[in-house]
Formats: C-alpha cells, sequence, structure tokens
C-alpha cells in the first residue's frame, strides 16, 4: 500500500473558475485484486477539456462528479502488477486523474497502454505523440483533408495540439499559420514549429484588426481552419474563408466560462459554402494508431519539437490549470509528480 494524494473536484465553478473548486486530500492504496496493475504517475496531463467538465451541463460527456478525482491523462511507471499483460518496471499512459496512484483494470480497453521511450521521451506521451496529437492530425487529415499548396489556419498555435498540426500541415505541403498570445509564442511558433507566418491576437485584440491580420498572412485566403478557441477569432477567420473551406471544431475555450459565442455573421456559411465540423477525438479511436505512427516518426526525425510548461507537485496543479485557461503555459502543460 502507499499514501496517494488526490485532488477532487471540491465544488462546481459559478462563472469563472477558481483555485476554491478544488480540493487536496490523501488516501491509501487499495490492494490489487487478480487482473489490475498499481501504477505511479510521473507526469499529470492539464488540458482545457477539463474546465467544460467542471460545469454540470450538458456536453460531449458527463460531468466530473463533486468529491472524486479530476480526470486527466497521466503517464508513468508499473510498480506492482496482478496481471501478465503488464510488468513492474513497464512505462504507460492512460488516465489515471489528478492524483499520484492509479489502480487499473489491466483488462478493460484503451485504459492503459504501454509506450518506448527509446526515441520519444515519457512526457510526450502526453502532448505531441498523445491525445492532443492524435487531436491535430484526426481535425487536419480526416476534416479538413488539405492539398498541397493549401493555406491552413490553427488557433492557439504555440500549444500541443497546434505545435503537432504545423508540423503535419508542412509535411502535407501546406502553408500554414498560427495564431498565438504575445511576440514569444510568434517567434517559436515561425523559428522552431515552421509556421509560415503567426499572428499575435493580443495586438489584433478586436475582429476587424484580426481579419486585416489573417488577409496579410493569408493573401490567397483560408482553405482549412482548426478551431481551438473561438469568439472574435473564428468570426475574423470566417471573413477571409475561401469558397469550400473546411473547418474542424475542436476546442470554444473562449466559452469555457458559460459565456455565449454567438457569431457575428453566420451567412458566410453560405456564402463560401463552408463545411464545418466538430469532433471528439476519443470517438475515433480506430485512426489512433495510424496518427501516432506518424507523430512519433515527426518527433523521432526532429520535424517535431513541442514544448512543454512543467508545473512541480500535484499541490500545483489547480494554479497551472486556471493558468493553461488564461494562456499563460508555453506550449503543452504538464505537472511532474515523482
Amino acid at each position: 500500500m502507499a499514501t496517494n494524494r488526490q485532488i477532487v473536484l471540491d465544488n462546481r465553478p459559478d462563472g469563472e473558475a477558481t483555485t476554491s473548486n478544488f480540493k487536496l486530500v490523501t488516501s491509501e492504496t487499495p490492494a490489487l485484486a487478480d487482473g489490475q496493475v498499481l501504477v505511479r504517475h510521473h507526469y499529470l496531463s492539464l488540458d482545457p477539456y477539463m474546465r467544460g467538465r467542471m460545469n454540470e451541463s450538458k456536453s460531449y460527456a458527463a460531468s466530473q462528479a463533486l468529491g472524486e478525482v479530476m480526470i486527466g491523462g497521466t503517464v508513468g511507471e508499473v510498480v506492482e502488477s496482478r496481471s501478465p499483460k503488464f510488468k513492474p518496471g513497464d512505462q504507460v499512459v492512460g488516465m489515471g486523474g489528478w492524483q499520484e496512484y492509479s489502480v487499473v483494470d489491466a483488462d478493460a480497453p484503451g485504459m492503459l497502454r504501454k509506450v518506448d521511450t527509446t526515441h520519444v521521451p515519457l512526457s510526450f506521451y502526453l502532448g505531441a505523440v498523445g491525445m492532443p496529437g492524435v487531436t491535430a492530425w484526426y481535425g487536419l487529415v480526416k476534416i479538413i483533408n488539405p492539398k498541397p499548396g493549401c493555406t491552413v489556419v490553427v488557433s492557439a498555435a504555440s500549444g500541443a495540439v497546434g505545435s503537432a498540426y504545423a508540423a503535419l500541415a508542412k509535411a502535407r505541403g501546406c502553408r500554414v499559420v498560427g495564431i498565438a498570445g504575445g511576440p514569444e509564442k510568434c517567434r517559436y511558433a515561425v523559428e522552431e514549429l515552421h509556421f509560415d507566418a503567426c499572428i499575435d491576437y493580443r495586438v489584433h485584440g478586436d475582429v476587424k484588426s484580426m481579419s486585416q491580420a489573417l488577409k496579410q498572412a493569408c493573401p490567397d485566403g483560408i482553405d482549412g481552419y482548426f478551431e481551438n478557441v473561438g469568439g472574435y477569432i473564428l468570426d475574423a477567420v470566417l471573413l477571409r474563408t475561401n469558397a469550400f473551406a473546411r473547418i474542424a471544431v475542436c476546442g470554444m475555450i473562449a466559452g469555457y466560462d458559460g459565456a455565449p459565442l454567438p457569431l457575428q455573421n453566420p451567412t458566410l456559411i453560405l456564402i463560401n459554402r463552408l463545411t464545418i465540423e466538430g469532433f471528439i477525438v476519443s470517438e475515433h479511436m480506430e485512426v489512433w494508431p495510424e496518427a501516432l505512427k506518424e507523430l512519433g516518426t515527426l518527433v523521432a526525425q526532429g520535424k517535431l519539437k513541442p514544448r512543454e510548461s512543467v508545473a512541480q507537485g500535484l499541490q500545483a496543479a489547480p494554479e497551472a490549470f486556471l493558468g493553461l485557461l488564461k494562456g499563460k503555459n508555453f506550449g503543452k502543460q504538464l505537472v511532474k509528480l515523482i
């Protein structure tokens, strides 16, 4: 048995989330039953979707239960096993949540997967070669489906999804334009992630200004857009879309506190005959092996160099999560637990 620190959702946010919505508790890990393994988490993933789960409202997934460990992806090491599928020392990725240990049913499909850290660092399996990377792959490949020479745009460009999107789109011969917050993130997007251009939304804080910046960065218009943010940025993108452009909607972080995000000019959907499709990457597990293979290869070849923001210790998770929602992170936001 091991002492296990956990963070649970103590109460639901009223508008903006705060640290008081969370509570740090301590428990003992239970004895393993046959077929179970005990995993010591090394890193916890923090992701924007978690904010939506904190609300008690209709969504694509059940709300986070009060008093229960916060949902979240984890990577770590098997420390005890009563399953022939895993042995102590195996490095694994799963959904262990905001805690230091988890007990996992090894036979449950998709709950735990061994990973190879020979060429890919363990933490990357929570970002570039994990759920965010597959999210970028699905939106680009299955929804936008660009041809060489197309111009594609992504918001939250310097994050885990955006960095993978850039590498995948460049590999397909696209012109890739990002939208990020601040000159340092935009410089990183162009110099390290090989975006053709990156627009600082902090400089272009309204539809008119953002639209003009997009016109300059995308002189041939926009053929595909990957949406992580919503709000005025989506309005500005719609003004610059070409006929038959395709938009993959992954997130609407601008509206996670409950405020509605109306479109200013939905007529553009008709005028430009746009295809707009929302998706949840966990509903498309059939593509994960193909996507992960390409993403792992890009990392191994040095064509995908994701950046990470790492908070230290489980107790730092709530502040790091709230910072993520405000764009304070630089790259994939993780919490180091060991």
